[in-house]
């Protein structure tokens, strides 16, 4: 699952989950529910982060004590749904992947300053990509297209 694009404080681009899931693909349906739950709320977060609360410490923090909640129920709601077993390893390094990049989101929102929490932008833009690249392996394995990355 990825948030909205921009790349304030490593925000990864957007997933488009408005795909029919294939026929055969078992799981590729109650992906795109949670995965399209979460976006919506990443999407929120993140365009408040990067717009009208980029300058309000308090705020920002909130934006991201919430990305990295929604990131956790994401997690908690993909380990419910019955993969294939190559799927499922694929789904259990999306876990992986997201709890840390979660884990770093919540660092960030502990920021005592926006100096500090500007300061973690990298590291939360690396986070992204191994997130990105398991994405992209699921959908992929689900017979979904690839995310948007616009």
């Amino acid at each position: 699952m990825s948030p909205a694009s921009g790349q304030h404080l490593g925000t990864p681009p957007a997933v488009s989950t408005t795909a029919a899931a294939a026929p055969g693909h078992p799981g590729a349906a109650s992906y795109l529910a949670i995965a399209d739950t979460g976006n919506r709320r990443l999407d929120t977060d993140f365009d408040h982060l990067t717009g009208r609360d980029s300058g309000n410490l308090s705020a920002a923090r909130a934006d991201l004590r919430d990305a990295a909640a929604t990131e956790r129920q994401f997690d908690r709601s993909l380990l419910t749904i019955a993969f294939p077993p190559a799927t499922e390893a694929v789904a259990r390094t999306l876990f992986a992947v997201n709890q840390s990049r979660a884990a770093l989101a919540t660092a960030a929102s502990s920021s005592t300053n926006l100096r500090q929490l500007h300061q973690y932008e990298d590291r939360l833009s690396a986070a992204n990509r191994p997130v990105e690249q398991a994405v992209t392996t699921l959908r992929s394995q689900l017979g979904l297209p690839p995310p948007d990355t616009s």
